[in-house]
């Protein structure tokens, strides 16, 4: 760690508390206090430092405190969040637990959409990876109630379906085929809009009867990864991550840019990835990534 420590939000953001702006606006509300003492705006914390946020503390520099990122399959039927009134089973009660660091939901899927869902301990990545200027590729396999027609799959590429909150456009629409009444799409969007795909399919007159989301950004769901099993990402996965964002574990200031970088080569956000299909035991097949990636979902 360099002499003079790093800026306390950066510590705090990938500690996992929140972004570095939320950071910012609790240091100045008196949240945040360091070896005892009130923490102040712009102050720089060493290896060994004491940081308390409201109830919980860390130790600066401790090994634990690594940006982690871990993948989850979730099934239908949980929810993606710690608080319900309906004391329904979520997502949080399977993950690994953690010490002094909480897991950051990268984006939801809602009660009955299974598929890929990331996890991180760092607030800036899960920051990242969520807001809308970075237009982070989302990409579904989507089982409908009926076909859809030349016209329709033209809109949803070129004009756009209105919904309540405004137009949703596919980036990107495949027709996977099916069985009597029931037909699968691969689409992908750059949005994270809720329920975004069910209800354009809905507006279309086409009700979801399956939704599972396969990737986010440069990450896949692996198909060794079992629905209600997770798997953590490797130091150099979670690196080409980082890289892939514009982001390095050690960075003082977030870069100013609206997309992020390419990595080794690839275009980020935007880029077209091959994908092929994998049989689906009784039925149509569901859409399954490609090879091109390491055992844990990450692209190469």
């Amino acid at each position: 760690m360099i002499e003079q420590g790093e800026k306390l939000q950066k510590v705090l953001a990938q500690a996992g508390f929140g972004s570095r702006r939320t950071m910012e606006e609790w240091i100045s509300a008196g949240r945040v206090s360091v070896n005892g003492e009130p923490a102040t705006l712009g102050m720089r914390v060493v290896e060994g430092d004491l940081v308390r946020v409201d109830r919980r503390t860390i130790r600066v520099g401790e090994k634990e405190h690594a940006i982690r990122v871990l993948l989850y399959h979730k099934p239908e039927g949980e929810i993606v969040s710690r608080d319900d009134p309906d004391k329904r089973a979520s997502v949080f009660d399977k993950l690994p637990k953690l010490r002094g660091q909480k897991w950051i939901a990268i984006g939801r899927l809602d009660f009955n959409t299974s598929g890929l869902l990331i996890f991180t301990t760092s607030g800036e990545l899960a920051n990242r990876l969520m807001h809308p200027r970075f237009e982070v590729e989302r990409e579904y396999a989507v089982r409908v109630q009926g076909t859809m027609t030349d016209e329709q799959m033209k809109q949803v590429l070129k004009q756009g379906v209105e919904l309540e909150d405004g137009l949703v456009k596919f980036e990107k629409l495949d027709d996977e085929g099916g069985e009597g009444f029931n037909h699968w799409y691969r689409v992908m969007l750059k949005e994270g809009r809720n329920r975004v795909v069910r209800r354009t399919f809905d507006a279309l007159g086409l009700p979801v009867s399956r939704l599972m989301r396969v990737r986010f950004g440069i990450i896949n769901l692996p198909s060794r990864l079992k629905r209600g099993m997770t798997a953590e990402l490797g130091e150099g996965e979670v690196g080409q991550v980082l890289d892939w964002v514009g982001m390095t574990a050690d960075e003082d200031e977030t870069p100013k840019v609206a997309v992020p970088p390419a990595m080794h080569g690839r275009k980020a956000a935007g880029g077209r990835e091959r994908t092929h299909t994998a049989g689906r035991k009784g039925g149509a097949s569901i859409p399954r990534t490609s090879s091109g990636k390491s055992k844990t979902g990450v692209k190469r």
